[in-house]
């Protein structure tokens, strides 16, 4: 009886993972909204109602794909981040795993940093692997900073934006002064901004190609956070 479940649970791991596949080649053909259960059925050579059994709703087919997209790339940046040098050094090579990552899945990236799917919401098993790039990214800051190579910064945060910093310290979990972690995150969407522009063409006939901008960019930024020179 073992034998066979195990049989069974590589076989439904298999099929799962081809119906993914599937999934992506629509959502690079497509996009999300053109996502079709019954497209990926069709396109398997499956019936509708034994592709049902496995994601019950184009819903839960996004939020797997989703899912494995803020994996992909959480996993990928926390391998830049772990790698040796200064923090500086890490820093380059963590925004570099951004961009790289971006343009190596420009679709997959647009399905969780693009604009939302009409009619999709995210549901809460998103929040956790969401969390995986800023948590890495933050972490060195934060680390940086408890080293004694960087000094809370003196800005002066207005009550309101004092208390999203508080609530955020309390969500995302590296612990750090509340004027620090505004600028990581000042930080963080300024690189993800950078990487959406060039992705989806907004430099396209000024800054292009835009690797020259984006390295000179990253240095701007680890100088912002007061990381040490390299």
């Amino acid at each position: 009886m073992n034998a066979s479940r195990t049989a069974r649970e590589r076989a439904r791991a298999e099929l799962t993972r081809e119906i993914k596949e599937e999934a992506r080649r629509q959502l690079r053909a497509s996009g999300a909204q053109g996502l079709s259960l019954r497209a990926v059925a069709r396109e398997l050579g499956m019936v509708s109602s034994a592709l049902y059994r496995y994601f019950p709703s184009r819903d839960e087919l996004l939020t797997a794909l989703i899912i494995d997209a803020y994996d992909a790339l959480g996993a990928r940046i926390e391998a830049a981040a772990g790698t040796g040098g200064g923090f500086r050094e890490r820093w380059r090579a963590c925004c570099a795993a951004v961009r790289d990552w971006a343009r190596e899945h420009p679709h997959e990236y647009a399905l969780v940093y693009g604009s939302p799917v009409p009619g999709y919401q995210a549901p809460e098993a998103t929040i956790a692997p969401a969390s995986r790039v800023p948590v890495a990214l933050l972490s060195l800051v934060r680390d940086a900073w408890r080293e004694g190579v960087l000094t809370e910064p003196a800005d002066e945060l207005s009550p309101e934006l004092a208390e999203q910093a508080e609530r955020t310290a309390a969500v995302i979990p590296p612990a750090m002064p509340g004027p620090l972690l505004v600028r990581g995150a000042i930080a963080w969407t300024q690189l993800f901004g950078m990487v959406g522009f060039e992705l989806f063409g907004h430099l396209d006939g000024t800054m292009d190609p835009a690797g020259p901008f984006f390295a000179h960019s990253v240095e701007r930024m680890a100088d912002f956070l007061g990381l040490p020179p390299a």
